[in-house]
């Protein structure tokens, strides 16, 4: 990739629609448009003011001739007043799928590249038009598919987390100066700050980051998705618990055991908190060959599972099969919550007795709908944390801000121990340089070419 090109690409989703815009950007995105696009008052674009958008008339080359084929509006945006920081140029046409495409290879005959994925916001965070968790709240606001995750990547757009880490980071350069100047300088007493005070700024930096870390049970939850498993015995209602989360008849239901052979997965929203779920077979001793495979990648689901939804029919008492089930779950180590199914038919005092050792049993009636706002509680009671507000605190959203975050806390908690423990100031300086690193890793200021590729391969091209 090189960001020294002049870049275009359609920025508006493929297909037919009432107009489509094509993006252009770099330090030739003006030339390029005027190549192209001529306003209907004569003046090129050039000496159009930036913001103010213009009428005219889009050129393609067709057999060697300039040739008009559409009438649309031209924006200039000039550096370092725009998204990506640099001149940029959007051209709204009529939104026809070929008519778009003509558009399009009119900006890269007249000195466009086609643009990668992604490119555009990742010039906009080279140039320093947004930090790294706003890239990613802005990835994660195009793939929005609840409000809470609407909320939560706004809250990143707007600098929430950049900004507290930032605060921190700051902080902290303050104490390395101040170290730095006592070394270099070390009968001038240039040092303000004594190894008392370095310790209570470090400590209460480190807390903040731990107070921060914590966040992130609630935006794993509503952003990434908590890996969600439904398990049970056959024809205890896991099936017909998972279309009424899915919100539709995503999976065969039938009074016949072991319908379901294989995992049905979909992400889904209950309450505040996105379930990326999964239905599983009926687990029982059989002899079916291909039962026998359903219920073996069932176990597997069930022990990499965050969440396990565990469904008992509660209808009548529990056998030899139930007890050895409950003993599995024992086994497992996500959280548990014990659906006791079919509770309009009553349930059992000995159903009761058997999931009593769970930490949540919850009656319910998948045919019904009973007991779903219930579960829905439930589960947002475990993950969401109550005092954040999704839209304007420093939330952290994904794993990667998640591993950086945790990998700074450890790097500072050995710079605390050595400024705590008397040892040399120049041990101190390495310790919360690593710190620092890992801080910086968090919000790109150190972040390695992998892992911003792999963020920004993640957009569109016209984004």
């Amino acid at each position: 990739m090189n960001l020294l090109d002049t870049i275009a690409a359609i920025s508006t989703p493929y297909g037919k629609g009432g107009i489509a815009v094509i993006r252009i950007s770099g330090s030739e995105a003006v030339s390029v448009a005027e190549r192209m696009f001529e306003p209907k008052n004569k003046k090129p674009l050039s000496e159009t003011p930036s913001n103010r958008a213009v009428y005219g008339s889009i050129y393609a080359n067709k057999d060697g001739e300039r040739v008009a084929i559409d009438d649309g509006i031209a924006v200039v945006f000039r550096a370092p007043a725009s998204f990506t920081g640099e001149d940029t140029v959007e051209i709204s046409c009529h939104g026809g799928v070929l008519l778009t495409q003509r558009v399009l290879e009119s900006a890269l005959l007249s000195g466009a590249r086609l643009a990668t994925a992604g490119e555009f916001t990742r010039r906009a965070y080279i140039n320093g038009k947004m930090t790294l968790t706003s890239a990613e709240a802005l990835g994660e606001l195009l793939a929005a598919s609840t409000d809470e995750q609407i909320s939560l990547a706004r809250s990143g757009l707007r600098g929430k987390l950049s900004g507290e880490i930032s605060r921190i980071y700051n902080s902290l350069c303050d104490v390395l100066a101040a170290i730095y100047a006592h070394i270099d300088y070390p009968d001038e007493d240039l040092a303000d700050i004594s190894r008392e005070e370095m310790l209570d700024i470090a400590n209460k930096n480190l807390s903040d980051l731990k107070r921060l870390a914590a966040t992130y049970t609630t935006g794993h939850a509503v952003g990434e998705g908590i890996s969600t498993a439904i398990v049970g015995r056959t024809n205890a209602g896991k099936s017909t618990l998972y279309n009424l989360i899915v919100g539709r008849d995503a999976a065969i239901v039938t009074d016949i055991e072991g319908t379901t052979r294989d995992i049905l997965t979909e992400s889904a929203k209950l309450g505040k908190i996105t379930l990326r779920l999964s239905d599983t077979a009926g687990l029982r001793e059989t002899g079916d060959k291909v039962e026998s495979i359903g219920i073996e990648r069932a176990r597997r689901e069930a022990e990499s599972a965050e969440l396990i939804l565990a469904v008992f029919d509660g209808s009548r008492a529990p056998d030899r099969e139930d007890g050895e089930f409950c003993e599995y779950l024992e086994t497992l180590g996500g959280t548990k919550i014990a659906i006791i199914n079919k509770s309009d038919k009553g349930i059992t005092d000995e159903m009761t007795a058997l999931v009593n050792g769970f930490d949540h049993a919850i009656p319910f009636s998948a045919e019904s709908g009973a007991g779903f706002d219930i579960l829905a509680s439930t589960v947002e009671e475990i993950y969401i944390d109550s005092s954040l507000d999704m839209g304007q605190s420093a939330i952290i959203a994904n794993a990667r801000q998640n591993t950086a975050l945790l990998s700074a806390i450890s790097t500072l908690t050995e710079a605390i121990e050595t400024i705590r423990n008397e040892l040399p100031l120049e041990v101190c300086c390495v310790e919360l340089e690593n710190a620092l690193s890992g801080l910086g890793e968090l919000d790109g200021r150190t972040v390695s070419e992998d892992i911003i590729s792999k963020i920004f391969a993640n957009f569109c091209v016209g984004k």
